[in-house]
This record gives structure tokens, sequence and C-alpha cells, in this order.
């Protein structure tokens, strides 16, 4: 099924990838973005957004999970990780399945919400499809983009936090500053070996993403399923759950040496669904009964009835 995406209008953005308009309209209140989106000033604590240094209830969980999880996701375990989970033997359910599974975890990553993850999932999904409502295939990837958080559940081997979710970074080669908590890699056995901790590793230039082995979580998992279970999304869509979490990348404009020129045209798509994976998280909760007829149709369209997990 071949699906038209049509181009994206994009903003202005630095050398640092970061968006023009808003750094003109900082402290000037709400940022008017793509589609009509309007950022609101603060996060559901009060504070700004992915500030990980402010004093709250989450920063010293949040940044003891990210010390872990910078120690730990060499290279080695992210592939051992991949091909684990990559037999899809966990089970067989439906996407709505999925996301009400999703119901029973909060993620300690994340200094912007404790809510529980369907809630997350929805806001997004819904704020996309107000702004964005020609484009169907948008709004299921915002509902669908954190499903492989379900690594967390029981059923699916109850892993760890600090290996499902989180940012992600390219493994293989040297660990860049701009990722959250850098500091930490220190303690990583790829940080001085000889290949990876070079610029390119075992890399070369604009070999493509699709090259590249990311930390390990729950992007890279969800990826999987979604491959795997042949999917008629639109590529770009694979792309976005992929590396929504790449914040290095798509924030910090990091790691772009390793683009072709596919990837940048993706990354366009991305940067617009960041903003309301990012800035959609509040308090107002989403009627779930409500909506679900909506997703449900899309999901019957673009997957099949029951997955392999």
């Amino acid at each position: 099924m071949t699906v038209i995406v049509p181009e994206p209008l994009l903003e202005e953005r630095n050398v640092h990838g970061e968006n023009v308009e808003e750094e003109r309209s900082i402290g000037g209140g709400s940022l008017d973005l793509d589609g009509g989106f309007v950022v609101p000033d603060s996060n559901a604590f009060g504070h700004s957004f992915r500030d990980y240094n402010k004093e709250s209830e989450r920063r010293a969980g949040v940044e003891e999970f990210y010390r872990i999880n910078h120690i730990n996701q060499t290279y080695a375990f992210a592939k051992e990780k991949k091909e684990e989970h990559g037999k899809l033997q966990k089970g067989a359910m439906s996407i709505w399945e999925c996301v009400e599974l999703l119901n029973e975890f909060v993620d300690e990553s994340d200094p912007d919400l404790d809510e529980p993850q369907i809630e997350h999932l929805l806001q997004s999904a819904e704020a996309i499809r107000r702004d964005y409502p020609g484009q169907e295939w948008l709004h299921l990837t915002a509902l669908i983009h954190d499903l492989g958080k379900v690594l967390l559940h029981p059923s699916f081997g109850g892993e760890p936090q600090w290996c499902v979710v989180g940012d992600t970074f390219p493994l293989g080669c040297a660990f860049d500053q701009s990722i959250v908590h850098d500091q930490y890699f220190k303690g990583n056995p790829d940080y001085n070996d000889p290949v990876y901790g070079t610029r390119l590793g075992i890399y070369t230039e604009n070999c493509g993403l699709d090259k590249v082995t990311m930390s390990w979580g729950h992007d890279e998992y969800m990826y999987l399923v979604m491959k795997e279970n042949g999917t008629t999304l639109p590529p770009v869509a694979s792309f976005i759950v992929r590396f929504h979490s790449f914040y290095a990348l798509h924030h910090s404009g990091a790691y772009t040496y390793l683009m072709n020129d596919e990837d940048k045209e993706m990354l366009k798509w991305l940067r617009i669904f960041n903003k309301y994976d990012l800035y959609s998280k509040s308090k107002v909760r989403i009627n779930v009964e409500e909506v679900k007829p909506y997703y449900q149709s899309l999901i019957d369209k673009y997957f099949p009835p029951k997955l392999r997990w």
C-alpha cells in the first residue's frame, strides 16, 4: 500500500537544530508552532519542559535513572537485546490491548509527567489530530509511538525501566555531550574503547540511520514490532517511532553526519511530531471511550487484528 505524505512546512532552524521562531519568542508566553499548536508555558509540575536540573520531586529519580542507563547501555548489550526481543515470541495481541496494558506504568525517565502512559498517548494523538486533521497516519503514529514500553510488563519479562524508557543514542561510536546527563557515560565500558570511542566508530560518513545500532529501549522494540508485522503505515511512521527519543539528533543537531538524504527528509516530520510528543503532556484527561472508535478504525486499516510481540 502506498501512502503519499505531503511535505511539511518547517520553520527556520539554527545550526544547533533549534527552532529560530521559538528562540525569538522566548519570554513572550505561549508560542505558535506548526499546525497552530500552542506550547504551554510549563509542564504538569509547573516547571520548564525537559528541565533535568530543576529542583523537583522527580529530579533525583530521573538523574539516577540516567546514571544506570548510561553505564549499562553498551553496543554488545543493545545487540543482545535486539536479538532476544526481535524474535517476537512474547505472545499475540492487538494494538489496543497493548495500549490498555500501559495503564499500569509511569515513565521514570520523564521529568514532565507522572500519569499512566495511555494518557500521554491519547494527549499527543488528539493534539496532532486537531492540528493535522488530514494526516491520519500521523494520528495513529502518535497513539502507538510508546507501545514498546510494554516490555515493562511482567508478561513481557518485566524489563527494568533503564533499558526500556529514556532518551536514546547511537552505540558503536562516541557519546555526544548533548545527551542528557552525559557525565555518566564515563562509567560505560565503551567510553574509552579505541573504536567505539571515536566520532564515527564502526560507521561511515552518511551511512544512514538504518545501519546504526541505537541504545536499546521501547523505540527500537516497537519499530521491530511494526516492521515484522507488516504495517502499511508509511516508512516515515516507522522512522518517527524508532527515533522519537533520539533527542541528541532532533533537538541538539548531533550525529547528523550519520544521516543520509532519506533520513533528512523524514527528520522534518519527526521534528513536527516531537513537539506534540513533548508539549502535549498535561493533567487534562482524554475520554478514552469517546475517541476509541476513531483510533480503532485506523488500527484496523494499518495493522493486522493480532500482532506478534
